[in-house]
């Protein structure tokens, strides 16, 4: 990864392409679990890296603005946690055609947050602004 900030976290590529965050004490916050700005990161750094994994062909010539964001805590991280980011094809269609005749669009994302359990400790919808260079 080229973000020192995520590498610095200690975020992971796994082998099926999703993001994961290795249990580490530095990221607990005052309950032991981990802290709930660790989570949001990975959620965001992972909706990152679906658009540009969905769309390859524009690589290097967009710059993608998160716009918003809506995430909900369901239950405490106390794992090894990683991130799954979805889009629907039709909102993936509708991105598309708006990219191609403006040059921008918006594109909502979400995720789940889980454990190493398949327990689901966060989920999320992040809306990302994306602009051609």
């Amino acid at each position: 990864m080229k973000i020192p900030f995520i590498e610095d976290m200690g975020m992971q590529k796994r082998e099926d392409g999703f993001l994961s965050l290795p249990f580490n004490p530095k990221l607990l916050n005052h309950i032991g679990t981990v802290h709930a700005s660790a989570q949001f990161s990975l959620a965001e750094t992972q909706t990152g890296f679906y658009l540009e994994s969905m769309f390859p062909e524009y690589r290097d010539k967009i710059i993608p603005l998160l716009r918003s964001s809506t995430v909900k805590y369901k239950h405490p991280a106390t794992k090894d946690i990683y991130a799954i980011a979805t889009v629907s094809q039709e909102l993936l269609e509708k991105f598309e055609k708006s990219f191609v005749k403006k040059g921008r669009a918006i594109i909502s994302v979400n995720v789940e947050i889980r454990d190493s359990d398949e327990v689901v400790t966060m989920v999320g919808e992040f809306v990302w602004f994306v602009q051609m260079v």
